[in-house]
């Protein structure tokens, strides 16, 4: 365990002259990559259709949509970068030290809704943002499985912490926790999916956890390793792309996996009713809808992560020791995914 007792700064070491246009051009070459190989995964003549849009207070995006595929019911992968003179409240409430600057927001976006009830829908989200003296990044990916395969979740979950303790050893436990929490339906009381990792405001000081649950598990791990040594943007900037990259690696052999097994109508029905928790979460409580509603983003790019069919029943009850049932009573609850054995 890597920590140190320290004195947070008021704000953060000043990125590189250059962050704006080396951040940007990684998102890109993420949206880039991404696209590619799921093209290639989706094995469909289809491919994704790109629609560039400017928005009206400054900046713009390129957004990518996949219907009707091979393995892809829908899939969006979105890059932005915009600029503005106004910070939206959303992110005034968590960091009102911005007020008052311009700011510059970059990020890379994705969701999938496969056909097949047992291949899972997945989401990825990276993003840099800058506000006068004020810069941090943020992001994640999780695993949203309709159907019980804890060899997928234990594979996800690998391939990410992998990628975090490459940079350091306090990342994943921390960044697990914290997507447990974030992606949790407190309506519902259950998780979105079997979660990944999750992480926000990320400006190389003090405790790793800056989220809003200060007596959740997120925050009492964060506490319990103190203030970590001071990192700099390069080292945040590296441990986002190694990130970025894993996603690959870490969908791609499940999809491979679960894509060609066969399923009848009951099968089918469950996954639009579990994709109604998918909107319910997106609509209620995503930052990033919010974020993008608030600054007068592209709305087709921000719902682009709903899915394209979805159903809602009342007072549904999955049958005893049923996969459904076991579903709900293991994998809608946090786990340790990373240190799953089959024995």
């Amino acid at each position: 365990m890597v920590t140190t007792q320290t004195t947070t700064s008021p704000t953060p070491a000043a990125p590189p002259t250059d962050a704006r246009t080396r951040v940007g051009q990684f998102m890109r070459q993420l949206q880039d990559e991404i696209c590619t190989a799921l093209e290639t995964l989706d094995g469909g003549d289809r491919g994704f259709r790109e629609d560039s849009w400017e928005r009206p207070g400054g900046g713009g995006g390129r957004s990518r949509v996949l219907s009707a595929g091979n393995l892809f019911e829908q899939g969006g992968v979105n890059f932005s970068e915009v600029f503005g003179d106004r910070l939206p409240p959303s992110i005034l409430k968590q960091r009102p030290e911005a007020e008052g600057h311009g700011f510059y927001a970059t990020g890379t976006s994705m969701v999938l809704h496969p056909h097949s009830p047992y291949v899972p829908t997945v989401h990825l989200n990276y993003r840099y943002f800058e506000a006068g003296p004020v810069w941090w990044f943020g992001g994640g990916a999780d695993l949203t499985p309709y159907y019980p395969f804890a060899e997928d979740a234990a594979h996800f979950h690998r391939t990410f912490q992998q990628a975090c303790d490459t940079h350091h050893p306090e990342y994943y436990p921390t960044f697990k926790r914290w997507c447990d929490e974030y992606f949790y339906l407190k309506h519902r009381q259950e998780t979105r999916g079997v979660g990944g990792i999750f992480f926000d405001y990320q400006d190389g000081r003090g405790k790793l956890y800056r989220g809003t649950h200060a007596e959740g598990v997120a925050a009492a791990y964060s506490e319990g390793r103190g203030e970590l040594e001071p990192r700099d943007w390069e080292q945040l900037f590296a441990f986002v792309r190694d990130c970025g990259q894993a996603f690959l690696p870490a969908y791609t052999p499940i999809a491979e996996r679960r894509r060609d097994r066969s399923y009848g109508d009951r099968e089918r029905q469950f996954q639009l009713y579990r994709r109604g928790r998918y909107v319910e979460f997106n609509l209620v409580y995503d930052r990033g809808t919010i974020f993008g509603l608030q600054t007068n983003g592209r709305t087709e790019s921000i719902l682009m992560s709903l899915p394209p069919l979805v159903r809602w029943e009342y007072e549904y009850q999955p049958e005893p020791s049923s996969p459904e049932a076991e579903l709900y009573n293991t994998f809608l609850k946090p786990q340790d995914w990373a240190t799953w054995s089959p024995t």
